[in-house]
This record gives structure tokens, sequence and C-alpha cells, in this order.
């Protein structure tokens, strides 16, 4: 994937402390070609030919001799961390893209004590921004997904995401090396789930979600690195919410295999330009990699899977009863609380978003 791509693809500049650089030190005197030639032979040096590597990675080579280290992970584990640092360190890779979209991309930047707190923090502000970027239906199904992320990190100690700054930190330590984000923007996941689910697999979903307490230990998490254990939820999810399957996961699997297979591909090498094959490190769940593995050599359409059909007639007739069941009782509050009291509510910020949400788009000109 290129610097200059026009997909959805995105590409992150890394920052890192110069105090943790391990860039190596240069000669004094040596031109601007000079140097990055040299530092691409030293890092040709340290690239292992035949690495040994964790058993959760898989590797899988393009066409032109480009090679892909695919290390599938847990979203909250330690080892995760490790897997990915030593692949990292182990194939010196040309790009490293990792499970993320520009909707996510925060948490890389974040330490663990804000990205706990931020976990665990589910507000007023959190609710209306997801409202907002994905529609009342989607947006409150992300809060609830936000609602398990937090019971996980409650049980755990752990911020999610660990393993996707490890890889940032990574690859800010080598030259030539470029970060990418590689998954679908979230809230084009978040409508298409919606959209495909009925009222009441909606139902159910959320009342599963909203009453999810089951104990979680860090052994769990650890299984999940397994692709029998793997093989095995997946199993039961396809059995209970078929199209949820398969827009967050069968379809993001298609996603990540095109901006993986994008990444793969010859880079220059200096002084003339010449080109040589890469070497990129993958970095997604382990419930992506059998997917990946499945998609890697076929013809993707990536079109297909990121529309967003419009509301049905009926999802259309919900939220507007919603919307006017609100109304109606932010209205009986400010007759209840008087004059003065109701003109005081409707100053509140929060009060005047709900009813800008509240108002009726404007008609369509033909």
């Amino acid at each position: 994937m290129d610097q200059d791509n026009n997909s959805e693809d995105e590409s992150v500049g890394v920052s890192e402390d110069p105090s943790e650089e391990e860039l190596p030190r240069l000669p004094p005197g040596l031109s601007d070609g000079e140097a990055m030639e040299l530092l691409w032979q030293l890092r040709s040096q340290r690239r292992q030919s035949s690495p040994e590597l964790p058993e959760t990675v898989t590797r899988l080579t393009a066409p032109d001799g480009s090679l892909l280290y695919l290390v599938g992970t847990a979203h909250f584990s330690d080892s995760s961390k490790k897997d990915v640092a030593t692949t990292i360190r182990a194939v010196q890779p040309d790009v490293v893209v990792v499970e993320l979209c520009q909707y996510r991309v925060s948490m890389l930047k974040m330490d663990e004590n804000t990205l706990l707190r931020e976990a665990k923090d589910i507000n007023l502000d959190k609710v209306q921004q997801a409202i907002k970027q994905n529609g009342l239906m989607s947006g409150l199904m992300q809060i609830l997904l936000l609602k398990v992320s937090a019971h996980i990190t409650e049980q755990l100690g752990m911020a999610p995401g660990g393993e996707f700054r490890e890889a940032f930190k990574e690859a800010g330590r080598l030259p030539f090396c470029k970060f990418h984000l590689g998954d679908r923007p979230i809230p084009v996941t978040f409508k298409r789930a919606i959209a495909a689910l009925s009222l009441w697999q909606k139902a159910r979903l959320a009342w599963g979600l909203c009453f999810l307490s089951d104990p979680i230990s860090k052994e769990d998490v650890e299984k999940c690195k397994q692709k029998d254990l793997l093989e095995q939820t997946m199993s039961e999810m396809i059995g209970e919410f078929p199209a949820l399957h398969q827009t967050i996961v069968a379809e993001r699997d298609i996603y990540l295999t095109h901006t993986l297979r994008q990444a793969t591909r010859c880079v220059e090498a200096p002084p003339n330009a010449q080109k040589v094959p890469a070497v990129v490190v993958g970095v997604v769940g382990m419930g992506h990699v059998p997917g990946i593995e499945r998609n890697w050599e076929k013809h993707l359409n990536i079109n297909e899977i990121m529309s967003v059909a419009p509301p049905s007639r009926f999802s259309w007739v919900l939220c507007t009863v919603i919307k006017g069941v609100m109304m109606g009782m932010l209205g009986y509050a400010c007759y209840r609380a008087g004059g003065s009291l109701g003109r005081a509510l409707l100053s509140i910020s929060t009060v005047q978003s709900l009813l800008e949400n509240l108002r009726p788009p404007p008609p369509l000109v033909s």
C-alpha cells in the first residue's frame, strides 16, 4: 500500500521519544543518499532470513515475492504484545499494518492509565458522540459494546489494544518502516451490522450485552489465541447471529486482506530505487487469521462491503416514535419545572444537542 493510495487505508506518522530510538549512529560527513543506503544495509543485516517466530505467526507470500508475517493476537493479552515485538524485531519490516481504523487511532498515543480510565468511563458525552457518529441504533449498540470492553477491562485491570501500541512503538524504532491502519471504518461496520439484524435479534443482542457479568481471567484471554477454541466460538456465534458474524468478522476479513495485500508489494531500495520484495508485519485479532488466509489469493471487491443501506421504513417509524417520546418527556419536564426553571433546562448544552437531533431533516429538493 503506497502512501499516496486514495482508499480508506490510513498511514500514521510515528513519533517516538528519542531516548527510546534504536537507530544506529552514523559516521559524520555522509550525504543524505549515503546515509539512507547505509541505514538500508544495516537493517538488511539485522533482518533474519529464517526467524524463529511465535506459533501465533502465519507467513503468507505475495505474487511478487513479498512476505507477510501475520501475528494473531488476543486484544487483552500481555503475551500478544511480546509476540508482536519479537516478530517486528526479527523480520525488520518495511510496513506494519494493524487492525485499527482512523476512528480508533487515538489509542496508539494514550498511556495505559489514561486508556484504563477511558475504557471504564462511559458517560453522556460518549453516548452523544456515538449516536452523532453512527446514528441512533448503531450508536447505542456501540455503547453496549463499550460496556463489554469496560467489563473486561475492569476484570483484568488491563486496557485493550496493547499489541497495537507495541507495534506502533516498535515501528518507530526502525528506519524506512511505514505504519498503516488496515481496518474498515468502524461507523460502516456498526451501521451494516445493525441493518443486517432483525428487530428481535437486536433486542436479544442488546439484552445479552447489557447483562454481561461473567468473570473473565487472563487465562481465558490467552485461550482466545488457540485457533481451535476460536473456531468453536465463531461457530456458536454463526449459529446465533449469522448476520452479525458476516458483517463484523467475515466482511472485515475481506477488508483486512485487501489492505494487507496493498501493503505487501515491492518497495524501492536506495540508492537507485530498485524494486525489491517487501517484508510486512500484520497485527490482527486471532479470529481474523483464518479468514485472511482463505481470502489471500482470491479476487476481492471491497466496494460491496463499504456501502450502507438506508434505514427501512419500520426503522424510520421506530426512531420517529422514540424521538417523539423523548420530546414529550422533555416538554412535560419543562411544564412541571415552571417558566424560569424550564428556560434554564433548555439552556443546558446537552438538552440543546438533544433538540437539535430531534429536529426533522429538511425536505428533499427534486
